[in-house]
C-alpha cells in the first residue's frame, strides 16, 4: 500500500498553492559562512570540519539548501513518497541565488540514480526531479545514463559506521565514461546523512577520470 505524507500545514494545498509563506519562513537553511564546505554541518564559521578530515571526503565541496527538520522535512517526504514533484522543483527554486554562486564549480549534472526496482515503485527519480531544476537555473547539461545503481542497499541511517561503507561498496557503476575525462560535475541528491552514499558514487566518477566533482543535496540532517 502507498503511504500519503501530506505536507504538516493544510494550506500549503490551499488553493493550489505548493508551498504556504509560513511553511517557506520555517525552513532552516544551511549557511555557508558559519558551516563545513564539504558537509554543510555548522561549525561557527567557514572551515572542514574534523569529521570530514576523519572521514577524506572524496567530492571537493558540498552545497545544501536546508537543515532536514520539521516542516521541511514533511515537504520533503511529500515530495519523495507521494509523488508531489513540484513540491521537490519549488524547493529547488527557493535556493536559486546559492546555485547560482555555485555554478562555476562545474560543467554539466549528474543526478545519484536509482536501482530500475526502486523507480519502477516510485515512479521518479527525486534527485532527477531536482537536477532538472538545477538545469534550468544554470543552464546545464544533464548527464543521467553516466552512472548507474547496480544494486539494492539498506537504509544507511540503520546501520553502523562499518556496515554503512559495506552497504554502498559497490553500488555504482559506470555506463560511459568517455564524458567525464576531464570535466567538473555536479553530483546531485536530495539528501545527505552520512555521507557515506555520495563519497562512493563519487569515488566511481573519479575512476572514470572526472576533473572534480562537487555535491549538492537539497538537505541533510542536523
Amino acid at each position: 500500500m502507498n503511504l500519503i505524507y501530506p505536507l504538516r500545514c493544510g494550506g500549503c494545498d490551499a488553493l493550489g498553492f505548493t508551498l504556504c509563506p509560513e511553511c517557506i519562513g520555517s525552513f532552516p537553511s544551511v549557511e555557508e559562512e558559519t558551516s563545513c564546505p564539504i558537509c554543510g554541518m555548522p561549525v561557527g564559521i567557514r572551515k572542514v570540519c574534523g569529521r570530514c578530515i576523519d572521514e577524506k571526503n572524496l567530492f571537493q565541496e558540498g552545497l545544501y539548501g536546508f537543515y532536514y527538520e520539521n516542516r521541511l522535512r514533511d515537504a520533503i517526504h511529500s515530495f519523495k513518497f507521494s509523488g508531489r514533484k513540484d513540491v521537490g522543483r519549488h524547493l529547488v527554486g527557493l535556493v536559486e541565488k546559492k546555485i547560482t554562486s555555485f555554478s562555476t564549480r562545474f560543467d554539466f549534472i549528474i543526478p545519484l540514480p536509482v536501482t530500475e526496482k526502486r523507480l519502477r515503485e516510485r515512479g521518479f527519480n527525486q534527485s532527477f526531479i531536482l537536477a532538472e531544476e538545477i538545469s534550468r537555473i544554470t543552464g546545464k547539461p544533464i548527464h543521467h545514463s553516466i552512472l548507474y545503481k547496480t544494486k539494492e542497499t539498506k537504509d544507511q541511517y540503520t546501520l553502523s559506521k562499518d556496515g554503512r561503507k559495506k552497504n554502498i561498496r559497490g553500488a555504482f557503476s559506470l555506463t560511459n565514461s568517455a564524458n567525464l575525462k576531464g570535466n567538473k560535475v555536479l553530483l546531485v541528491d536530495d539528501l545527505y546523512t552520512t555521507g557515506q552514499t555520495a563519497r562512493e558514487a563519487t569515488r566511481i566518477l573519479y575512476r572514470g577520470k572526472a576533473e572534480s566533482v562537487v555535491f549538492f543535496a537539497l538537505a541533510r540532517t542536523p
